[in-house]
């Protein structure tokens, strides 16, 4: 009887064996699907972004404003799913991109930067750039979303600009989609509710990494910012600030709060918008 159970077992092993090794996988299909507005369609509604206006380093002396990759691959995001959007900035009329942002600058640094390139050869975004509405111009509810523009200028213009966390925490607290990347990230780290309550406690975001904030100190040779994000925010109680790896594409969405490591980061923050506006 052992035998006859034994020789039954092998015939089975050998069996599934045999069928392991000429078992094919079957053919693997991937289907992708993501709406793309239409030239004529309605819009869904409206985005607000935010630049800062120039200004001047303290530590190094350039010319300061926005980073162009984080207005310009956001924005096209948007536009592609059907929004409107409207550019603000901290003291309103023209804005300037950070030099190091400008696909033309002769360091070359963003000479990949062909999103940001083919915007600037369409008139209404030079007017866009020239003619922004100050912010405390614009009416909250006329937006879904905002979503502040990183870049140097932000340490300076963001940083304690209690308006600009006025306005800010109005749509978070109305529930929209609020949204800041990279250097914008800064006005985090003073934002507080309507009740005093501080707009990041409780919560997990992310911001420019002290790893990144050494590459670009080496990269120049010099110090460029008065301070840096990351340290800032590890300073505070009752918060979750997390990084990745240095200029990775990471966004972190924690309700309605959206935010973006660096410039990297921008399109996956809008993404994350766009994706909580459809709910």
């Amino acid at each position: 009887m052992k035998s006859q159970i034994l020789s039954a077992a092998l015939i089975a092993a050998t069996t599934i064996a045999g069928f392991a090794q000429t078992a094919k996988p079957t053919k693997a299909v991937t289907e992708v699907k993501q709406y793309v507005h239409f030239h004529g369609a309605p819009a869904k509604g409206k985005i607000l972004m935010v630049a800062s206006s120039p200004s001047v380093s303290a530590q190094t002396g350039w010319p300061i404003g926005f980073w162009a990759a984080e207005l310009t691959h956001p924005m096209r995001v948007f536009l592609e799913a059907g929004y409107e959007v409207e550019l603000a900035s901290t003291e309103g009329g023209s804005i300037e991109m950070d030099a190091y942002s400008n696909p033309n600058d002769p360091s070359g640094y963003s000479s990949h930067d062909v999103i940001t390139l083919g915007y600037m050869q369409l008139p209404w975004f030079n007017e866009m750039l020239a003619n922004t509405r100050k912010m405390t111009d614009v009416d909250p509810e006329a937006y879904d979303a905002i979503f502040l523009v990183g870049g140097q200028g932000p340490m300076y213009t963001f940083r304690n600009n209690k308006e600009l966390e006025k306005l800010f925490v109005n749509f978070y607290e109305t529930g929209k989609p609020s949204a800041a990347v990279c250097h914008s990230t800064t006005l985090l780290l003073t934002a507080k509710k309507s009740n005093g309550e501080q707009l990041i406690k409780g919560k997990t975001w992310t911001g420019f990494a002290n790893s990144e904030e050494d590459f670009a100190d080496k990269a120049v040779g010099m110090k460029i910012q008065p301070y840096r994000i990351e340290d800032e925010a590890r300073k505070l109680s009752g918060t979750t600030f997390k990084v990745a790896e240095a200029f990775v594409s990471y966004a972190i969405a924690d309700g309605n709060l959206i935010t973006g490591q660096q410039q990297n980061s921008g399109e996956a923050v809008a993404r994350m918008v766009v994706d909580r506006l459809a709910r």
